[in-house]
């Protein structure tokens, strides 16, 4: 019945088969959740996002009671991708859920999918706290698993969203801390992230633009490529040089010179 009102396009009588074979199912204790799911999959159809996700929710739930964590961490996925672009708070937290699910069963790589699809929704939102905290996560496991280069690329991620914390000591400790991953000192993306902390220590926005806009940082994922063109500097990023020095430029090798004579005999006349 339930597919005979699918392909009617009877979404609502569709639902309410599915909830009913479900029912049904639990009554013979024949654990067939996946009712629960194609009942949210009818609410997706009608557009009721926030109902669909619920009933996908509780089929994961009632997998993951029943000794099934796979299939229920693939439907906390299924739930996140069907909810992001309406609450991407929501699906921060459907991912999350399902990291740990395939996490607790030794699928790190499934788990590190999850994660990094969680991390980028919070660099989105803007949620850079919670950001920081989910790239600490996902660049330990790839540690782990000894997956060292793509360690160097979050580790750059995190270093961009510290820096968009306004808070540069926790971006150069990720770094320092970082040496003691295998091949980062001396790898090009220890060189940059140094050259980009040294600029926008001494406030040169040019020397954080030329880092930010180099293919390195341009190519990451696009929510973070973001995070470099976007960076800016305290101070308006200034260099500090010496009030005359933009004038001598311009005027050429002579006027540098004069100018250094002027300062010689500045009190050559005594101070009055």
């Amino acid at each position: 019945a339930a597919v005979a009102f699918k392909n009617a396009k009877q979404f609502d009588q569709a639902r309410e088969a599915c909830l009913r074979e479900a029912e049904a199912h639990e009554n013979n204790k024949a654990y067939l959740f996946i009712a629960y799911e194609q009942a949210g999959m009818m609410l997706k159809e009608m557009q009721r996002l926030p109902e669909a996700v619920q009933l996908i929710e509780k089929a994961s739930m009632m997998y993951l009671e029943n000794g099934t964590p796979d299939t229920a961490a693939i439907a906390l996925e299924r739930a996140g991708k069907l909810i992001e672009n309406v609450s991407p708070e929501k699906a921060v937290q459907l991912y999350q859920q399902a990291a740990s699910v395939f996490e607790n069963e030794e699928r790190l790589r499934q788990a590190l999918e999850m994660l990094g699809k969680a991390s980028r929704l919070l660099v989105r939102g803007r949620r850079l706290d919670e950001a920081a905290l989910s790239l600490q996560k996902e660049k330990s496991i790839y540690k782990e698993i000894e997956n060292y280069p793509t360690c160097y690329k979050k580790t750059i991620a995190q270093v961009l969203v510290h820096l968009h914390r306004n808070d540069y000591v926790a971006a150069e400790r990720c770094v320092r801390e970082s040496y003691s991953i295998p091949g980062f000192n001396g790898s090009e993306d220890c060189a940059a992230l140094e050259q980009l902390l040294e600029g926008y220590d001494q406030q040169d926005q040019d020397q954080v633009s030329e880092v930010c806009n180099s293919p390195l940082f341009k190519y990451m994922d696009n929510d973070y490529a973001k995070l470099g063109l976007t960076l800016v500097v305290p101070g308006g990023g200034i260099k500090k040089k010496s009030p005359n020095a933009a004038q001598d430029k311009a005027r050429g090798p002579a006027a540098v010179g004069s100018h250094a004579d002027e300062e010689e005999d500045e009190y050559s006349g005594g101070l009055c």
